[in-house]
């Protein structure tokens, strides 16, 4: 079993900056796929940002390419999301989540573990 818990989250200024960690329990981080997700009121968890186990490949959704950038840290059990240039359109609650699968990284079914989120949310 793993547990997830995210912090770093907070009310930012559009165009500023917030760097959100995800610490994981559990000896086997190392092992699995990293994704970051968020939802916004009313609308589905979408897909943000994963990377592989051991950090060689990243994938971002086009709406945040250039601006967030994942990384981890597979001997500290620790994975992170900066983000910059922050925009309104950011603003909703952030999401941790691991898993197994070779699955398409941007699916949220391909994770196995998930964190009980922190809130994000910039103001114009």
């Amino acid at each position: 079993q793993v547990q997830l818990v995210e912090s770093g989250g907070g009310l930012v200024q559009a165009g500023g900056s917030l760097r959100l960690s995800c610490a994981a329990s559990g000896r086997t981080f190392s092992t699995y796929r990293m994704g970051w997700f968020r939802q916004a009121p009313g609308k589905e968890r979408e897909f943000v940002a994963a990377i592989t186990w051991n950090g060689g490949t990243t994938y971002y959704a086009d709406s945040v390419k250039g601006r967030f950038a994942i990384s981890r840290d597979n001997a500290k059990n620790t994975g992170n999301l900066q983000m910059n240039s922050l925009k309104p359109e950011d603003t909703a609650v952030y999401y941790c989540a691991l898993g197994l699968s070779l699955g398409l990284p941007r699916d949220r079914r391909q994770y196995n573990y998930w964190g009980q989120g922190t809130q994000v949310t910039v103001s114009s």
